[in-house]
């Protein structure tokens, strides 16, 4: 196992900034993601660990070794990528056990770590094919197979899974998680994909623009998001964003475009009176006759075990996930109130988070 320090890492393609002073510290053993929308330099970040790309300042060290000037091979690090790159002419015995022929070991101690590797991943089917001959799946496992008989430092997934369907996504997901907690191998995984980040990582980098937004393990940046970038960036359907101004004396109540007014909860510390931005996640929407702020229903969508919907209180959008079937109408006039216990505020300038009373 081994710990690696990203510290004040940059990248820059000509005058082009894609990396701008990313800090990571990642301990020994841990599945840490990184997650962000695409182009925010995510994959840049992993090659640069790799050895694939220069680092233009700043520095990368694995297990307190500084690696910016190694070659890829001197690092110890094992690299699965998004389109597997396997070689077709290579059964896959042969592709499990190339890396280990160019490192000189001994055919008894290849086929060892060989039929170790294919037996960890149910892979010994499957030794005599062609990655032909494979699924998508297969594929993807004799991609890792090949990583792990190398007994690496650390392993890196370039997007693993977006070449595979949604249902064989989640199975292979869950094989990368458990092979990882079994082999105590330090881990680092690109995604773009929140729910991967979310359901895999020990710990969550939340990059945007080549710059970090936010590190923590995954409940906490969903509880707390640090600001508006990653209130809606990790959550499913994204947390609402309502924009208003605190109202009541007590800080409780919001003001809403088009004169509506919702209970919200205790608001920022002196910000009674003050533009903000309210968030609230969709399965902290509720259902209230009585006291819930009135809105017209304009999407439903039964998923069967819940009811999302999409309704407007005048111009001020409102999605909600009801854990519940039930029997609304698009057009219908519901009244939605919000978990006041589970709300969220942001300064409407900067867009960071604001501390409740």
């Amino acid at each position: 196992m081994s710990s690696i320090q990203i510290r004040d890492v940059r990248k820059s393609f000509g005058t082009v900034s894609i990396i701008q002073g990313v800090s990571v510290d990642i301990a020994d053993g841990e599945f840490v993601v990184l997650v962000g929308p695409s182009g925010c330099g995510k994959s840049t970040l992993l090659r640069m660990v790799a050895g694939l790309e220069t680092i233009t300042s700043g520095e990368i060290a694995i297990d307190g070794r500084v690696v910016n000037k190694l070659e890829p091979r001197e690092r110890d690090v094992a690299m699965v990528f998004q389109n597997y790159a396997l070689y077709p002419q290579m059964t896959v015995a042969q592709n499990l056990g190339f890396a280990l022929e160019l490192a000189h070991l001994g055919k008894d101690e290849i086929k060892r770590k060989v039929a170790a590797a294919a037996a960890s991943l149910g892979l010994e089917p499957l030794l005599g094919r062609y990655p032909r001959q494979l699924s998508g799946g297969q594929r993807q496992r004799v991609a890792m197979g090949r990583a792990i008989v190398r007994d690496p430092k650390v392993f890196l997934f370039d997007e693993p899974l977006s070449n595979l369907d949604a249902k064989l996504r989640v199975q292979v997901r869950g094989e990368i998680k458990e092979l990882q907690r079994r082999l105590k191998t330090t881990t680092i995984y690109v995604t773009h994909d929140q729910v991967e980040a979310m359901t895999m990582g020990d710990k969550i980098v939340v990059l945007n623009g080549g710059r970090v937004e936010q590190i923590g393990a995954p409940l906490d940046l969903y509880d707390k998001p640090a600001n508006r970038f990653v209130a809606t960036f990790l959550g499913s359907p994204a947390m609402n964003l309502i924009e208003g101004t605190i109202d009541s004396a007590d800080g409780t109540r919001m003001l809403l475009a088009d004169g509506h007014s919702a209970l919200v909860g205790s608001s920022p510390v002196g910000w009674t009176g003050c533009r903000v931005i309210f968030g609230v996640r969709p399965e902290n929407v509720r259902l209230d006759p009585k006291a819930g702020l009135p809105c017209v229903v304009s999407l439903v969508e039964p998923t069967g075990s819940e009811t999302h919907l999409i309704a407007r209180a005048g111009q001020t959008e409102i999605v909600a996930v009801l854990k519940e079937r039930l029997r609304i109408h698009e057009g219908e006039t519901v009244r939605l109130a919000f978990d006041v216990a589970h709300t969220h505020y942001f300064d409407p300038e900067s867009g960071q988070r604001l501390a409740a009373n």
